[in-house]
């Protein structure tokens, strides 16, 4: 059996459908029943069910976004950071084997390859020479790699505080018992949902263009459960769909299959988008997922992933 936390998040019930779908064995848990997050409650459910692996979809993300967190910043450290270090401790006592939903969001930039061949970390990719290099030769952008220290934490400010507590948990986490720890990034699929990448960038009144990479929700949470099932070596994994995406590109994915008589207007830079839409600085990153699928575990491609969403995607209304 596999305990599942945070089942009804956006996450949480991709996991919940993949597991059903495979006809695996599991249990989800809400802290309404039992309050995870303190390790007595913890350790208790763990010795009683007896589970063969745990997976923890719990957190904090701030709604509509991380600009949330700022104000409620003692339930964000709880749920970003203490969290999965209880449950690591807790599960390390008995010997379960755990796997944690993690964020990019500790990150901002890429590596990009200067005229020179120097590989440097560029935290501005929408800056105008860089945009330029790397979509005329896309293999001058590396992604970061999981040997890579985060750059936008409490160790590396500015960063958001949602942010900095995910890259804490990432430490507080790592290394104790046996478990993984599976980064995020951007999640949708061909589901509008409030929670949806594609559902915000039409909603938006202003679309905000940058350079990242993002997971689909089902290929994420596939790709989790293969690492458990495939008994890869344990450790942390980058889980984004191979590639990168701009805005702009998502834009017209959308003008394609979706709304083709919409028009888009973009904020007009980071002054103006700061000033009037955000609160707390944004993580706009690309992660390198050659680790993942080094290891085994098939991935789609961004651009195929993306195409597919939304040439199949269904509307709020029609669920």
């Amino acid at each position: 059996m596999i305990l599942l936390l945070g089942a009804t998040g956006y996450i949480g019930t991709a996991f919940a459908e993949e597991l059903a779908r495979r006809g695996r064995d599991f249990r989800p848990v809400s802290r309404s029943e039992v309050d995870y997050t303190r390790f007595g409650p913890l350790l208790e459910l763990l010795r009683r069910t007896k589970p063969e692996f745990v997976v923890n979809c719990a957190g904090l993300t701030g709604r509509p976004n991380v600009d949330a967190c700022e104000n409620a910043k003692a339930d964000t450290l709880v749920g970003n950071t203490l969290l999965p270090q209880t449950l690591a401790h807790a599960c390390a006592m008995v010997g379960i084997p755990w796997g944690h939903v993690s964020s990019g969001c500790i990150y901002t930039g890429a590596k990009v390859r200067g005229t020179d061949g120097i590989w440097r970390t560029e935290a501005n990719l929408m800056r105008p020479d860089v945009l330029e290099a790397i979509q005329g030769d896309r293999g001058r952008l590396q992604g970061f790699t999981e040997e890579d220290a985060p750059n936008f934490s409490f160790r590396s400010p500015p960063c958001s505080f949602y942010s900095g507590t995910k890259a804490l948990g990432e430490e507080a986490a790592l290394g104790i018992g046996e478990s993984y720890i599976w980064r995020l990034r951007i999640p949708f699929d061909g589901h509008d949902s409030a929670r949806n990448y594609l559902s915000k960038v039409q909603r938006y009144a202003k679309v905000y263009d940058n350079v990242n990479s993002v997971s689909h929700r089902g290929d994420y949470a596939s790709a989790c459960l293969d690492c458990w099932e495939k008994r890869v070596p344990w450790g942390i994994y980058n889980v984004t769909n191979p590639g990168w995406v701009t805005t702009r590109d998502v834009v017209e994915l959308v003008r394609k299959h979706v709304a083709p008589h919409r028009t888009f207007e973009y904020w007009g830079n980071d002054a103006e988008f700061y000033q009037v839409a955000a609160k707390t600085p944004r993580s706009n990153c690309v992660l390198d997922s050659a680790k993942l699928i080094a290891a085994g575990i098939r991935i789609r491609p961004v651009d195929e992933a993306l195409e597919h969403s939304l040439k199949n995607w269904i509307p709020e209304v029609s669920r």
